[in-house]
């Protein structure tokens, strides 16, 4: 919802030749009353608007005449004029619809003098010449065809000459385009007249009805000559390739209409056009008129397109309604769809795929109207069981995934109308008998449809079209979950449109049916109960993405359909979010409550805002909402009150003061999306005020007339304006205190989003208009200086919003009255421009644009630069000052960048550490982005553009030798060492040095830590005047590093990139010799082609040349624009030359064979991306044919450099999304060759070649989107992927086959077939579809036999390949029967030979094949069970494998993974049966295989021993498992069990032993949280001393960790007492043990220790009351222990654990009402909690939140404030962590002690501020070294918030006077820092918000900082009243400093 304003209609005026207005002025009566005067007066209106209200007068004073019944001369005059006016105006002009409208309704009595008049002067216009005026003469034919029975009338007159026109202008329109071969603007153009001109000719034959008879006149009639002219011109349009496919198409219907209209008898066309798509025309028997004129369509072959468009033509022009063709219609139809069959598998091009489904879902329409009235042949030929059906279905199934949305929607036609066609098949007397569970073509259909996977988009839109087809009822009965499974799928963005409106068509279905068959309303229940309960469930507890999906494509939905179930959702949500409000990982039933509401609101299911908060949900909730933990319920909650479907709904009062307490806690959010949403939300809020605002002073008018009762007068109008005003300016008070200095990226973007909202919204009132707010009324100078610091902010998105915000404010608020300041403004914009920071440039930018724009420059500047005022005199406009501003600029910048230049030709050492050259060409371009196109001051701008260009091309010769070198990376002439320095020699001989480039002469020798001076470098400006003095810089002392060299040039380089590609896209360019517009001449625009060309061929730095990429496209996407010919051709002349090089090139050749061809990839690219997409890209096809071409494999391997670069081309040309679709064709080729190129001997083919490949398998696949690498979101089924690509199908297949020859030889060798990788990677990305039916050629199967073959490979990796590529080729029915064949495969134990890699190849394959099968659908019915058991029977058969017979661990690891597998799918028993398992004697054989393992035995062997790691894994798994069954069946009897996990444990091998824990770790865990169904098993009570006795001997890191955490997830009274006893030391030694692990040890095991000792801390406090005192000492060594773990630079893990131990002890430690600690340490532990709150890491912030929740949901503190037992954001947790604090200080009595300490943190002791800065002035700048970047964390909202409470608690508590020593300390501290800053405040340049911007930013947190506390301090001395308290800017220490303006309440 936003404001809308109505575009104004914009009417060209009409206008008349001079003979037609001296006509209607002999003509006009006196009066004024005849249509002569009524038309004059119309021509001398200058506004069409205007004329279109007098032409429709015309009629209405025409039927006045006609009562008179004589014609007029006058009138038939004036119709004479209209008819010529009428054909005058262009097509699209609303004049003209309007005239003929209005002549349609002229009274009968003047219709034939109007047809005589239009008649006359259409055969005017026929008579026209001029091929490029054709055009307005076919678009008039057009015209009078459509809705106008004048112009039709005398088109039909004229028939013969419009025939005979049409002919001509086509002929010669098609020569003149044949001319102009090469010049695509020109072609463009002529195309489209052609393609128009064809469909006014098809216009004419079906509108003008005397082409019915047209075919007994005799062949010479001029008529008939023109129709076989048309038709033959028609024909050439439709086998002509080289014509846009639009021509192509509309000639295909042309030519069919044309031979339907002229050819006789009728009742022979079917069979003539069916001979002509057959290819069998019998030219014996056809006339010679129509041989002649389609000779090339009856006699030679033609292309797929023609073909195509012929049946398109035939679909479309021929009767197919009710049968009227008869039975050769009939065969017709059959002969179309098996001509597009054909054509389906032979079409690559994406267009023509798209023209192929259109004309197929056209066929399908077709031959529903035929079956309408049809023989039973035909239905026995289209019924659900036939061929043709099947391949519809087919082409349905392999085209559902298309990338292209307009085919797969044609897909869903397809589908529907398949469904249709078998409806009308079936006999209707069948089709009554049975329903539809007797329909066995439906009935399938949908199962098959079901057990498809849901990431299938084809899925949805059949099931759909299925729901629309047969109803709901029979889905729900084969899948009553769906609801569910469908809302489970909605977390993934790509499905959720599907999902939806799947959804959408079940439930409206369901609803329907369920109330047309309901006696009473009790239906809405199994309604609810089906599609809203699932939906609260995701609502309440689904992820996220999910979530929000669900809200905003789902919700709305299903309230449109049934609005009365919102009361039934608020019920259920009502009563739920008493119990639980969720937390920061779901949103609970608050957040689905105030969803539901939310897209109730928003979509009008509540009457007014009133209900919403009166009925449904509490003030108290709505708040809750606004700072809940999650942020989705942030969003909905204000979405709820920011939404409405009526613009002007008033604001109440509750609702402004909400968002008011919103916008304080929510600005700081680290989520863009949040972000986004947050100020579109508001903008909807702002739009609502402002709408609202307009009814408000409208009512206020009306007032005084009368009363109305409405809801909109509740109060007075002008209270609620009032109202706003105050909200307004209080919101943008809030905004404009978020800018403080140090607040986060986050909080400035969102307050500058905001703002620039307000801005917008509420717009300067023009004229009458009344606004209630105006954003300027509340901008100061404060402020404004705010906004002009956002400039210095490191990110640039905060710099434009600023920059926005300030140009649209009104220029009177930006005023500039200070001429220093503006000095010193442009000087620190001058001096950031030549900054060795990057970023810094980058700001200087922003700031000279701002200067520029409100012209505000100083005035020194156009003295100094002597700019020439002439051209702007009295009429300046603004454009031409901002453009004259522009102008002074880039000549200023221009200069200091030619003297920079000049000294960095003498050293670029020099140049790259005091003034980069880089930032000054930044600059420019920044300031020429921003010009408007139409430039005044040509003459002055041509010297400047010249200029520019000699200076860019200075600038990047002085830099482009370290670009351009082998090394730009690490080079830099000089070094520590002779050695070095000689190595450096080969580097500098290949750079090829300029003359004055002095450094490069020679390798310079530096001494160890030794520098140079820089006295000599003043990189002054030029004098500018006295008062525009810019100083040069000091003289400093640094070192260069190759670092510093390197970024100096590559982004020099980029900048004259980006500049040179903004002049070409900006400037006008000069076409004739000497114009006056244009400022940039053909030779100019050459030479900036040739340098890209040179720059991009030969530089070697990746940031180099992507740029110039980035400045290159600029270039050509405007020569292919340029009505110039010579400039239009230079890309294809480019592109030509650079393809020759490549094909040429050798080792010497300049092109850069390494990093990936460098730039040339995207010299290329660029050429070929910008060449116009309508076009036939005739560069691309001819390019993509010679680089693959140069991609194959080639027998010379000394040349193999041309193959490289082509590789490397097409792997840039595949990535690159614009060139689309039209790309794919070539996708089969580019694959061929990049699995030959991997065979190649060479390393760099074969680098390029995987490369190729891996962007070809994203191309084909799509972009990864899932974690699992072959998840099926990436794959595709094998029919798709062949039906796409079948020209692989053979090359697969055929490599496929030599690889597994090779790999199965019986000559031993080892072979390594390289390109098996590739293949196994390709084909583990198919699978097989439930929908692959038996009509394509196209199977899967001939590749099984070859990839089990694959799986023999002696390559481990292949072989791990060759499984998982096998399982998607096996159909799920036909697993148990492939792992049956090869389980028979493998040796028995009597077997003498037999080759390891061989079994395990096999083995692997059986096991993938069993997990696939184990997590298929059909896991619990007995099908499932019965097939594994007859598995496991022939698992069995080989069990010597898992034993010692088998001298091969690896296998052995394999195979006892099969049986582990088996193992998991076989433990639940049939019906009636006991386990299977059981049941075939397997456990027994899993227990014997246990018991004589090596587990038992103990190992002879050692960590040499290949596959031990694997096979310990393996048998653990095995052995654990078996316990874990042994317990299930019997309880605590265990004296079956094989192995007892006291046995694992003792291992000596930590796999086993961590395994063992893990499993372990994993039930007590399920334990402990209470998921468990039985809870800990007998098994593991009373383990608690072993554990305790393995921590002590434990040595292996990761099974130390997962001991401590299985003791953490114990009950500690478990295992606590039993400490003293099992491993000798006392509970308290035991946690003094460990909590020296937590200090010693690495993180993770740091974290689990600390978690673990706080645990412990817990437990005693809690249990063991009288030794609360004794364990003081080691409670102070555990809070130095957290307080140590708190620090922002540990990882998050100890942070985490931090966290989590604070939330365990927060009641006996943080808020216990008789503390344990000493207040010092008490307020120590609150210290960690604020800083972990202010951590940087969401997750950290959120665990420390639960931390504060719980401290507010003690007994004692849950009055502290209003949100206690709330789940709140930690934004809001930090000031509510501080509330509990202060009120827990006067709970304890401990004010006096308490004060002091939190003085100390408001004050920022500890932080060592003194040292910081004095650090400051020494450290040396890095180059990348940012300022303080903040994403979260703000030092000043946590002195707001705890300077807030302070003097809250000092103004309200009763308290006794502290004594002064107490505060002495702090006294003098602040006056040192007060003293201190002052001093460093009057060091800092005038301009130091800019130019020091850290060191300022640092000082101003510290002053507010300092002025807090002094505040505080004299408050309690009793020296200021309690009202001073308020913390005020202006009384703090800036007034004294010159350099800081005075501010309004920012920080505190």
């Amino acid at each position: 919802m936003g404001i809308k304003k109505k575009k104004e209609m914009q009417v060209t005026a009409l206008t008349i030749c001079h003979q037609d207005l001296e006509t209607l002025h002999s003509l006009a009566d006196v009066e004024g009353k005849n249509l002569a005067s009524l038309l004059l007066h119309c021509v001398q209106l200058t506004d069409g608007v205007s004329q279109i209200h007098c032409v429709k007068q015309i009629v209405p004073l025409l039927e006045k005449a006609d009562k008179n019944g004589t014609c007029d001369p006058s009138i038939r005059s004036c119709l004479d004029i209209l008819a010529g006016i009428y054909l005058s105006l262009s097509l699209k002009n609303p004049l003209k619809k309007v005239l003929a409208s209005s002549l349609n309704g002229l009274p009968e009595f003047f219709l034939t003098e109007a047809v005589q008049s239009f008649t006359s002067r259409l055969q005017e216009e026929l008579s026209t010449t001029d091929v490029y005026s054709y055009r307005k003469v076919i678009d008039n034919i057009s015209s009078c065809m459509e809705n106008f029975d004048v112009g039709r009338a005398g088109v039909s007159n004229l028939l013969k000459n419009v025939l005979h026109f049409m002919q001509k202008s086509l002929t010669e329109i098609s020569e003149e385009n044949r001319k102009f071969a090469g010049n695509h603007i020109v072609q463009t153009q002529l195309m489209n007249d052609l393609s128009v001109g064809t469909r006014v000719s098809v216009m004419l034959v079906q509108k003008i009805q005397d082409f019915q008879t047209l075919h007994v006149r005799i062949s010479s009639s001029p008529t008939w000559q023109s129709m076989c002219g048309l038709l033959s011109i028609f024909t050439k349009f439709l086998i002509d390739d080289h014509l846009l496919q639009t021509i192509q198409s509309t000639s295909g219907l042309a030519v069919i209409l044309f031979i339907k209209a002229m050819f006789h008898p009728p009742e022979e066309i079917p069979d003539l056009i069916s001979s002509l798509l057959l290819r069998s025309v019998d030219c014996t028997s056809i006339p010679d008129w129509f041989l002649n004129c389609c000779r090339s369509l009856c006699c030679a072959d033609v292309s797929q397109s023609t073909l195509l468009f012929l049946c398109q033509g035939t679909l479309t022009m021929l009767d197919w309604q009710n049968g009227r063709m008869g039975p050769s219609g009939e065969a017709l139809l059959l002969n179309i769809v098996h001509v597009l069959f054909t054509l389906s598998s032979q079409i690559k091009e994406s267009t023509l795929e798209l023209f192929f489904s259109r004309i197929l879902a056209s066929w399908t329409n077709s031959a529903i109207h035929v079956l309408e009235s049809s023989s039973p042949s035909l239905k026995d030929s289209l019924n659900g069981n036939s061929s043709i059906v099947g391949k519809l279905l087919e082409y349905v199934y392999t085209h559902w995934e298309h990338p292209l949305d307009a085919l797969r929607h044609q897909t869903k036609i397809i589908f529907r109308n398949v469904l249709q066609i078998h409806q009308l098949t079936k006999e209707k007397s069948d089709s009554e008998a049975s329903g539809l569970a007797a329909d066995r073509f439906i009935c399938e259909l949908t199962e098959s449809l079901l057990r498809l996977e849901w990431h299938v988009k084809g899925k949805y839109m059949c099931l759909g079209c299925l729901v629309d087809y047969t109803g709901i009822g029979h889905i729900l009965a084969l899948a009553k979950t769906i609801p569910s499974q469908i809302l489970e799928v909605m977390g993934d963005q790509s499905l959720v449109p599907y999902a939806s409106d799947l959804l959408e068509t079940m439930f409206r279905s369901h609803k329907s049916h369920l109330k047309s068959q309901a006696v009473d309303s009790t239906w809405i229940d199994e309604w609810h109960e089906t599609w809203v309960s699932p939906l609260l469930f995701i609502l309440c507890e689904g992820n996220l993405d999910q979530k929000s999906y669900v809200i905003d494509y789902y919700l709305p939905k299903l309230l449109n359909c049934s609005p009365e179930s919102l009361s039934y959702m608020v019920k259920i949500l009502q009563s739920s979010a008493d119990a639980k409000s969720g937390s920061y990982n779901s949103t609970g039933a608050l957040g689905a409550l105030m969803a539901c509401l939310r897209a109730a609101r928003a979509h009008g299911h509540l009457r007014s805002a009133t209900d919403v908060w009166r009925n449904l949900v509490s003030s108290a909730r709505i708040k809750q909402g606004l700072i809940h933990q999650h942020c989705q319920v942030r969003i909905d909650t204000l979405g709820l009150l920011c939404e409405s479907n009526r613009s002007t709904e008033i604001v109440s009062t509750e609702e402004l003061q909400w968002i008011q307490f919103f916008i304080a806690y929510n600005l700081n959010s680290q989520s863009p999306g949040v972000r986004q949403q947050i100020c579109s939300l508001l903008k909807k809020l702002f739009c609502r005020i402002q709408e609202s605002s307009q009814v408000l002073y409208k009512l206020e008018q009306s007032r005084s007339k009368h009363e109305p009762e409405n809801e909109l007068s509740k109060q007075h109008p002008s209270v609620s304006l009032q109202q706003y005003k105050n909200f307004m300016s209080s919101i943008c008070n809030s905004l404009f205190e978020a800018l403080f200095p140090g607040s986060s990226y986050p909080t400035r973007f969102s307050a500058l989003t905001i703002l620039g909202s307000v801005a917008e919204v509420f717009p300067v009132p023009e004229g009458q208009v009344q606004t209630v707010y105006q954003l300027s009324h509340d901008i100061d100078v404060g402020r404004f200086q705010t906004l002009m610091e956002c400039f210095t902010s490191t990110f640039e998105e905060v710099k434009i919003l600023a920059f926005d915000l300030l140009m649209k404010l009104p220029k009177t608020v930006v005023q500039f009255q200070d001429s220093e300041k503006l000095q010193g403004l442009f000087q620190a914009a001058l001096e950031l421009s030549t900054s060795t920071k990057p970023y810094d440039c980058v700001t200087a930018s922003y700031l000279l644009n701002f200067l520029i724009w409100q012209n505000a420059l100083p005035s020194s500047l156009s003295a100094y630069l002597q700019t020439q005022q002439a051209a702007c005199g009295d009429g300046d406009t603004s454009a031409i000052v901002v453009e004259r501003n522009t102008l002074m600029v880039i000549k200023c910048l221009l200069e200091n960048l030619e003297e920079e230049i000049s000294q960095a030709e003498n050293s670029l050492l020099q140049a790259a550490a005091s003034f980069p050259l880089y930032g000054r060409a930044h600059c420019i371009t920044g300031a020429l982005q921003r010009l408007s196109l139409n430039l005044q001051l040509v003459s002055e701008w041509r010297p400047v553009v010249e200029k520019l260009l000699l200076v860019s091309y200075r600038l990047s010769a002085v830099v482009s030798p370290v670009i351009q070198s082998s090394s730009p990376e690490g080079l830099i002439p000089m070094d520590t060492d002779s050695e070095s320095a000689s190595r450096l020699q080969t580097i500098l001989s290949e750079i090829q040095p300029r003359d004055t480039n002095d450094y490069f002469n020679q390798a310079k020798i530096l001494k160890e830590r030794d520098s140079f001076d820089l006295e000599d470098l003043n990189a002054s400006v030029p004098d500018i005047g006295a008062s525009a003095e810019i100083k040069g810089k000091e003289r400093k002392t640094c070192d260069v590093t190759a670092q510093m060299v390197l970024v100096c040039c590559w982004r020099s380089m980029k900048e004259v990139a980006l500049l040179l590609g903004t002049l070409c896209q900006l400037l006008p360019m000069q076409s004739a010799p000497e114009p006056r517009s244009g400022l940039l001449t053909v030779e100019q625009v050459k030479e900036i082609g040739d340098y890209f060309k040179q720059h991009l061929l030969q530089s070697r730095h990746r940031g180099a040349f992507e740029l110039a990429y980035t400045g290159f496209v600029k270039l050509t996407e405007i020569l292919n624009r340029c009505p110039n010919v010579s400039l239009q051709k230079l890309p294809e002349h480019w592109l030509w030359n650079v393809l020759e090089e490549i094909k040429c090139s050798d080792p010497s050749s300049k092109l850069c064979a390494t990093r990936r061809s460098a730039g040339l990839p995207f010299y290329i690219q660029a050429l070929l991306a910008s060449e116009p997409k309508k076009g036939k890209m005739d560069l691309l096809k001819i390019t993509m044919k010679e680089l693959i071409s140069l991609a194959g494999p080639t027998d010379d391997s000394q040349s193999t450099v041309p193959q490289v670069h082509a590789l490397n081309i097409l792997r840039a040309l595949f990535r690159d999304t614009r060139l689309g679709e039209n790309i794919i064709p070539y996708v089969a080729d580019g694959a061929k060759a990049a699995i030959l190129g991997f065979t190649s001997p060479v390393w760099a083919v074969r680098n390029s070649s995987t490369l190729l490949f891996s962007t070809l398998i994203t191309r084909i696949f799509g972009v990864k989107r899932g974690k699992d690498e072959l998840s099926k979101k990436n794959r595709m089924t094998g029919s798709e992927f062949f039906s796409r690509f079948p020209e692989l199908y053979p090359f697969l297949l055929q490599q496929l086959e030599a690889v597994a020859n090779t790999v199965d030889s019986d000559a031993g060798e080892l072979n390594r077939h390289p390109s098996m990788f590739l293949l196994l990677l390709v084909l583990g990305r198919l699978y097989p579809s439930p929908m692959d039916g038996t009509y394509s050629t196209l199977s899967m199967a001939p590749f099984i036999p070859f990839i089990m073959r694959c799986g023999h490979s002696p390559v481990y990796r292949s072989r791990e390949m060759a499984a998982r590529a096998l399982v998607p080729f096996v159909m799920v029915d036909e697993i148990p029967n492939t792992i049956r064949t090869l389980l028979a495969k493998l040796p028995n134990s009597t077997d003498q030979c037999f080759r390891q890699n061989h079994i395990h190849g096999t083995l692997l394959q059986v096991f993938h094949l069993l997990q696939a099968f184990s997590d298929s659908k059909y896991r619990l019915n007995a099908y499932f069970q019965q097939e594994l058991a007859d598995v496991a029977v022939c698992t069995r058969a080989k069990l010597w494998l898992a034993e010692r017979q088998n001298p091969c661990l690896v296998t052995r690891a394999v195979y006892i993974d099969i049986l582990f597998l088996l193992t998991r799918c076989l433990d639940k028993p049939t019906k009636g049966n006991q386990p299977a398992l059981e049941h075939l004697g397997f456990w027994g054989d899993i227990r014997r295989i246990i018991s004589r393992s090596e587990l038992i035995t103990g190992f002879p062997y050692t960590f040499t021993v290949p596959g031990l790691p694997q096979y310990l894994q393996s048998l653990t798994k095995l052995a654990i498992s078996a316990v874990w069954a042994v317990e299930a069946q019997a309880g605590e009897q265990a004296r079956d069990i094989p192995i007892s996990f006291s046995q694992l444990l003792e291992s000596s091998f930590p796999e086993v032993r961590l395994l063992t824990l893990e499993a372990l770790l994993e039930r007590f865990s399920t334990a402990a949280s209470g998921l468990g169904e039985k809870g800990l098993p007998p098994l593991l009570w009373n383990m608690g001393g072993t554990f305790l006795m393995l921590a002590m001997k434990e040595n292996h890191p990761e099974c130390f960790c997962k001991i401590l955490k299985i003791l953490h997830r114990m009950d500690p009274s478990e295992w606590l007492p039993e400490t003293e006893h099992c491993i000798h030391l006392t509970p308290k030694e035991f946690l003094i043990w460990t909590m020296d692990i937590a200090s010693n040890e690495r993180s993770e095991i740091q974290s689990v220790a600390l978690r673990l000792a706080s645990k412990v801390i817990a437990h005693r406090m809690q249990t063991c009351e009288e030794t609360r005192d004794s364990m003081v000492p080691t409670l102070k060594q555990w809070v130095r222990l957290v307080a140590a773990s708190c620090g922002e630079h540990l990882p998050t893990e100890s942070r985490l654990a931090a966290a989590e131990a604070l939330t365990s002890t927060t009641p006996f430690l943080l808020t216990s009402p008789d503390p344990v600690l000493e207040l010092q340490d008490t307020l120590a532990l609150w210290r960690c909690v604020l800083t972990l709150l202010q951590s940087e890491e969401q997750a950290v912030r959120d665990a420390a939140t639960e931390t504060v929740a719980t401290a507010m949901s003690q007994e004692n503190t849950c009055q502290s404030t209003e949100f206690a037992f709330c789940q709140v954001d930690a934004s809001v947790a930090l000031t509510l962590a501080l509330a509990v604090l202060c009120d827990l200080l006067q709970q304890w009595d401990q004010l006096a002690p308490g004060l002091p300490v939190l003085l100390g943190w408001l004050l920022g002791e500890g932080e060592d501020f003194v040292v910081h800065v004095e650090s400051t002035h020494q450290v040396e700048d890095h180059l990348f070294e940012k300022a303080e970047i903040n994403f979260w964390a703000e030092t000043l909202t946590f002195v707001k918030y705890l300077y807030k409470h302070l003097s809250h608690l000092l103004s309200k508590s009763s308290w006794c006077p502290l004594r002064p020593e107490s505060l002495r300390h702090l006294h003098r501290t602040a006056s040192e820092q007060c003293h201190l800053l002052s001093q460093l405040f009057r060091e800092l340049p005038p301009t130091a918000e800019f130019l020091k911007t850290v060191e300022f930013t640092r000082l101003r947190i510290q002053e507010e900082r300092t002025l807090a506390c002094r505040r505080l301090l004299a408050f309690l001395e009793g020296k200021e009243r309690e009202d001073t308290l308020v913390l005020s800017a202006s009384d703090s220490v800036a007034e004294t400093n010159p350099f800081t303006l005075a501010r309004t309440e920012t920080a505190c």
